[in-house]
């Protein structure tokens, strides 16, 4: 203690005596008095240590700058050592932090580094002083010019487009920041966020569970900690092996601690997080390979992660692929790369097809020049509402390193990315942003001065365009946003989201025991008779998520072959919000009397005229009927009360018989088929509302005999 007091008390001394000197002090012993020899020794053997270290690369930079800050206490007017710790703050810590130093240096010795001018217009940039920044980017071009000469005159032509694109990126900061967005940016806390990097973090579709990418101790494969920290640490980069985390919110919107997530998706290697799908069964995540790494998938069964499988030859390269996104229906395929076929430049955005006949993505194709630029996009994210991409990129309008963008598909077609604006953006990288299904939230990783650590995950909350003083008539309306929703989608009178996006969440169990039940759900557009998507519901708990895009009539068929299936029909508007619809589905076995509502079978108004939405529904009537040859059913039709009863009775009769004629002409024996018009004797929920009677316009199949 004696000795580090004295050391303190001579660099103190030696401070003072060279804040005033105005020029470059060198580490030679005659620059400094003889009653500070050893303070001299102890800071330059630092000082030759922290270079030593410098020369081996950016992955010593956090070494160099432990060493170089020591030296730095005892001479501050040294232009090497401030120049090198603020190029080493560049890289390795928050950029902003290096001005001192690189202004220092400069005063010193404006001739210590060729690209002085351009680390401080960079520094300047980071730190939004926009003006500071355009004024050392023309100094450096200035510089460059007068290089210029026929060795090297691609890099240097290089060297000052790339300034002139940064005073772009400067001119743009300058307007996105007159108009910033309404948000707030809350570090998401201690719970999930460590003295070491956490990012990637990609949500449910409900935001009920996390995954997210972390370079703590204890890395899979790793008996201890301490073993960790002898085998498995990063020694380039002075980190922890990436692993992948996953988290639960709570019943009260807590996120609970993170476990890791464990084998198979987590290796000896880097395992680092990419995509999440909207119910949390499958992930694609990124893995360090042979080939130098690439994209793999896998899917939740019950309780266990199944093993990892790689994306296949028209993904995975032998170049970069670093994030993808699927499109919800999951067979199309957004993810970056930097192959150098059908490339703008550096890493660009691509899109792959699912091959259903070959069961492999097929040859991927460059989204276009609307999309990518010359420079670099990045961390893809395809919204659950199927039309919006996020993404980021340096080229567009951005304001500094990666801005995140959107783009909407628009007949087929991705229009014009838009900014998103500042705060979301600003000079340094903005990047890897999920969105809520409801577009209010935003996750993702940055780095500030209330984090943890290193890189943080950091909440985003987007408050929309400020609201006007609402009347006591406003009030009502509000208000009444808050009854029931309907399966029939309404839009809500007030528009509280941009979302156009249904969630339907729910549990599917065995109508007796009660228990979980794994299910096939099949979603179909009912109106193009196409299907759209396939999902599992979990086998461990039952649970199903599906993220329904606006503007379609949605048929969902949940089947088990030792069950009856079961429908459920929403028919969304086009012009329909954000919301989100809870449904428990009782499967039933097949058993005398049982009753099964066909919901997605549609006729004409006030007619017995099927319509085509109907065939999806009653094609897989016929598949269970030619399953079960034995089984004879009764078809019957519903009314609500609205009209005469013996109205209701006949429309109800002919419409039983319109799905049996529908049913024999495809080959069902019609001794196997009853029909029977029920009218309006056998309501199933009220009449007094338009969702009760709805309900109760249906038709019905009841197993006579198996």
């Amino acid at each position: 203690m004696k000795n580090i007091i004295q050391f303190s008390l001579a660099v103190a001394s030696t401070l003072l005596s060279l804040t005033t000197w105005g020029q470059n002090v060198d580490f030679d012993k005659d620059n400094f008095p003889k009653h500070q020899k050893e303070a001299f020794k102890r800071a330059k053997k630092e000082f030759e240590k922290g270079l030593d270290l410098y020369l081996e690369g950016p992955q010593q930079y956090k070494n160099v700058l432990r060493h170089l800050r020591i030296a730095h206490e005892f001479n501050p007017n040294n232009a090497e050592v401030n120049f090198v710790i603020g190029e080493c703050i560049m890289i390795v810590e928050e950029k902003k932090d290096a001005i001192p130093f690189l202004e220092k240096a400069f005063s010193l010795d404006p001739n210590i580094d060729p690209d002085i001018d351009y680390y401080l217009a960079r520094a300047y940039h980071y730190n939004e002083e926009w003006d500071k920044a355009i004024d050392w980017y023309q100094k450096q071009i200035d510089l460059l010019k007068s290089r210029r000469n026929k060795k090297n005159f691609e890099e240097v032509t290089a060297e000052i487009e790339n300034c002139q694109h940064s005073i772009q990126q400067c001119n743009n900061g300058k307007i996105l920041v007159k108009n910033p967005v309404r948000i707030f940016v809350d570090n998401m806390g201690a719970t999930l966020n460590s003295p070491y990097p956490e990012f990637g973090s990609i949500v449910s579709a409900d935001e009920s569970t996390m995954i997210f990418t972390s370079r703590r101790p204890g890395s899979t494969g790793s008996k201890t900690v301490n073993e960790a920290k002898a085998m498995k640490k990063d020694l380039g980069e002075q980190d922890y092996m990436e692993d992948i985390y996953i988290t639960y919110k709570d019943a009260n919107g807590n996120w609970g601690t993170p476990q890791n997530i464990g084998k198979p998706i987590n290796d000896d290697g880097h395992d680092a997080t990419v995509y999440l799908s909207s119910d949390a069964q499958s992930m694609i995540f990124y893995r360090s390979d042979k080939h130098g790494g690439g994209l793999y998938t896998s899917e939740l069964k019950g309780d266990k992660w199944t093993k990892p499988k790689n994306l296949g030859k028209n993904i995975n390269t032998d170049y970069h692929e670093t994030t993808a996104s699927y499109s919800p229906d999951k067979k199309t395929l957004y993810f970056v790369s930097d192959k150098p076929d059908d490339n703008y430049g550096g890493h660009d955005i691509f899109v792959s097809q699912w091959n259903e006949k070959k069961e492999r993505w097929g040859e991927a194709k460059n989204l276009g020049p609307t999309i990518n630029t010359k420079y670099d996009e990045e961390g893809v994210f395809i919204h659950p509402d199927g039309e919006t991409m996020y993404f980021s990129s340096k080229g567009h309008n951005s304001m500094g390193e990666y801005d995140i963008f959107y783009s909407k598909l628009v007949n087929g077609k991705w229009s014009k990315p838009v900014n998103m604006g500042y705060p979301v953006n600003g000079a340094d990288n903005d990047v890897f942003l999920v969105m809520s299904a409801d577009k209010r939230t935003g996750y993702y990783s940055s780095v500030h001065k209330d984090g943890y650590g290193s890189r943080d995950l950091y909440l985003i909350t987007f408050l929309g365009a400020e609201k006007e003083v609402i009347s006591n008539t406003e009030d009502n309306l509000l208000a009444s946003l808050v009854m029931p929703i309907s399966e029939k989608v309404i839009e809500p009178t007030v528009q509280v989201s941009q979302s156009k996006t249904t969630i339907v969440k729910g549990i599917v169990i065995d109508a007796v025991t009660r228990k979980p039940v794994e299910a096939k759900i099949v979603l179909t557009d009912n109106k193009q008779n196409k299907e759209v998507a396939t999902f599992t519901s979990n086998s461990a708990t039952g649970k199903f998520l599906l993220s329904l895009p606006s503007g379609r009539n949605y048929g969902i068929a949940v089947e088990n072959p030792n069950y009856l299936f079961h429908s459920e029909n929403f028919d969304i508007p086009d012009t329909a919000l954000y919301q989100q619809v809870y449904k428990e589905i009782r499967l039933k076995n097949i058993s005398v009397g049982t009753k099964i509502v066909l919901k997605n079978i549609f006729f004409d108004t006030d007619k017995a005229t099927l319509r085509d939405e109907s065939i999806p529904e009653l094609k897989r009537l016929l598949e269970l009927l030619n399953e079960v040859p034995s089984m004879k059913i009764e078809i019957g039709g519903h009314t609500d009360s609205v009209g005469s009863d013996s109205y209701n009775q006949g429309l109800s009769q002919r419409r039983a018989q319109a799905v049996v004629k529908y049913l024999t002409t495809n080959g069902i024996n019609a001794s196997r088929l009853t029909s029977k018009g029920y009218g309006e004797k056998e309501p199933i929920a009220t009449n007094d509302t338009d969702k009760g009677r709805q309900e109760n316009r249906r038709t019905e199949f009841k197993i006579l005999s198996k």
